[in-house]
């Protein structure tokens, strides 16, 4: 037997015993599920040719009003006018580098371990998975905070609420669905459009699920073998989006060396409305775009390269670049909502 004495010493005797040799069937990776990243889920990335450079903005105001007018007998109405001016993105490139030692390589690659121990493989997808967690924090950051938007509200605990205020959803007196479809109503008045996004806290998302004015609307649907359950397709349906994201991507926001700081990267406590195209349009307005530059020209906007390092360091190195620039660009398309549970 392999793990005996006299086992043991067959392989010795057979050169063939590899002690210390890491399991080939598992390997411990937090890398999270692809699902939970939210930034390129609700406003979608618009490739650039440049790193910076501008984009039209059409005024609604000229767009929307009535242009039209009587034509006077044997003359003809003034042109009509619509305004246009033009604002700017500038694509910042960030870059990861992660190291590997060839020396420590030749040890493991001999041992015939795992997949995993291809160190190529591992910083690639260490690289990749990296970037999306950047990507949200740059996304959590411009988009989804207090102050992001000019349309704000704050939830409060009473039932008695004035100006931008709303009752929090954890208290049984708010109704989610009507509160969210006045806003609805507010923002087409207001744009034309109806917002086609929701974007929910973790926290928000937990609530609403247990909110008893969603329970009373989807309890008549479940049966004893299939009951009724509240999941983010359901939500979609009652709050009329087209798609709703829950924001759990996760993130240590401890330096090096401290201790473990676990935190969700979107505020769980909050939510977004916005309306926005599942893709780039000079026809159509969105409230936000995630312009993205492939800085080195073959189009990859998440270029992954690998080269050697210094002579007599028996080092090579797998160095991931992006270039982002996260713009609001329709103010009046998203309607933030801080500290609704």
């Amino acid at each position: 037997m392999r793990n005996t004495p006299s086992g043991i010493s067959a392989e010795i005797a057979k050169g063939v015993f590899r002690p210390h040799t890491a399991l080939t069937n598992m390997a411990l990776s937090y890398y999270q599920n692809a699902a939970n990243y939210f930034a390129r889920a609700i406003f979608s990335i618009c490739p650039v040719g440049l790193s910076s450079d501008n984009y039209y903005i059409f005024d609604k105001e000229d767009l929307l009003r009535d242009n039209w007018q009587r034509k006077p007998a044997y003359g003809k109405v003034a042109p009509a006018v619509v305004s246009e001016h033009t604002d700017t993105y500038n694509c910042q490139v960030d870059q990861m580098i992660m190291g590997i030692d060839q020396i420590r390589q030749t040890d493991l690659q001999r041992r015939m371990g795992p997949a995993i121990r291809d160190p190529k493989q591992q910083r690639t997808r260490t690289i990749a998975e990296q970037a999306n967690i950047h990507q949200d924090m740059l996304f959590a950051d411009k988009f989804f905070k207090a102050g992001a938007w000019n349309d704000e509200y704050s939830g409060v605990d009473s039932t008695t609420v004035s100006g931008k205020q709303f009752i929090k959803f954890s208290n049984g007196n708010s109704d989610p669905i009507k509160f969210i479809d006045e806003r609805k109503t507010a923002m087409h008045e207001s744009t034309g459009r109806t917002p086609n996004r929701l974007a929910l806290g973790a926290n928000v998302f937990n609530e609403l699920k247990n909110h008893q004015a969603i329970l009373e609307r989807v309890k008549y649907g479940g049966t004893t073998a299939n009951p009724a359950s509240v999941t983010e397709n359901v939500l979609a349906e009652l709050f009329g989006v087209e798609k709703l994201v829950v924001l759990r991507s996760i993130a240590n926001k401890a330096a090096m060396g401290a201790d473990a700081d676990m935190q969700f990267i979107g505020d769980p406590d909050a939510f977004l409305l916005s309306y926005a195209t599942n893709s780039p349009a000079i026809d159509e307005p969105s409230a936000g775009y995630i312009f993205a530059w492939d800085m080195l020209g073959n189009g990859q906007i998440l270029p992954i390269l690998n080269y050697l390092g210094e002579n007599g360091t028996h080092s090579e190195y797998v160095e991931g670049l992006m270039a982002f620039d996260m713009r609001k660009t329709a103010d009046d398309l998203a309607m933030f909502f801080k500290d609704a549970v």
